[in-house]
Order: structure tokens, then C-alpha cells, then sequence
């Protein structure tokens, strides 16, 4: 578990049933950040963090992220495939307490390889 206080925005994959999550420190990875530069993108930070040996292409495994918007709501983008069990351990992770905005999402983006769409990338 990681200390921090507060909820923080940051990414995550679930890799066999594991959380594998990295909440947004500034500097601590410079060559993953977002254009907003206020949290990571998954494929960025993938080539730094990918478990070694993994083999795997960023988008395969579920994934998600913890979005803080201007207004201070905290929402969760996650995979349809992330169960609640998860949610609760994300939450603690990223320092979530109270309401939260839980949005699975079935869009191209948040495919895997769970689904029968799911392409790699070439």
C-alpha cells in the first residue's frame, strides 16, 4: 500500500487478480505524464512499469484511472471487467474517501483482452 493523504489521481491494471496501481507524484515519472501533466497515461507509464518479463502490450490487461475534476469529485474510469472487490482496494490505494463517481466504461478504449474485440496494436 502506498502512504499518501488525500485522494490522488494516478492509473491502474488489475494483472492477475492483483491491483497494480501508481497514484500521480509530480517528478516521479516525467516521461509518462499526460498532456495535462497532472496524472499519467497507461501507455506511457506502461514502458516504464510493465512487470518484467511480461510481455503484454499496455491495453491488455484491465485497466482504469482516478480522475479529480476542477469542482474536487473524485471519478473512477474503469474497465466493466474490474469488480467491486477491486473498487474498495482502489479506493484505499488512492486515498478515496467519500463519494466517488464510478463510470465502467465500454468504449474502445477501455478494451482487453477479455473482449472479443480486443485487438494488439500493430
Amino acid at each position: 500500500m502506498c502512504e499518501i493523504n488525500g485522494p490522488k489521481r494516478g492509473v491502474f491494471w488489475v494483472i492477475q487478480e492483483k491491483l497494480f496501481a501508481f497514484s500521480f507524484e509530480e517528478g516521479k515519472y516525467p516521461e509518462a505524464l499526460a498532456k495535462s501533466k497532472v496524472t499519467y497515461t497507461h501507455k506511457k507509464l506502461w514502458r516504464i512499469v510493465c512487470p518484467k518479463g511480461c510481455g503484454k502490450p499496455y491495453h491488455y490487461y484491465p485497466r482504469g484511472r482516478v480522475h479529480i475534476a476542477k469542482d474536487g469529485s473524485v471519478h473512477l474510469y474503469l474497465s466493466p471487467y474490474i469488480t467491486g472487490e477491486f473498487v474498495t482496494e482502489i479506493k484505499a490505494f488512492f486515498g478515496i474517501v467519500g463519494d466517488i463517481k464510478i463510470h465502467y466504461e465500454h468504449t474502445a478504449h477501455y478494451r482487453c483482452y477479455l473482449d472479443t474485440e480486443w485487438r494488439p496494436e500493430s
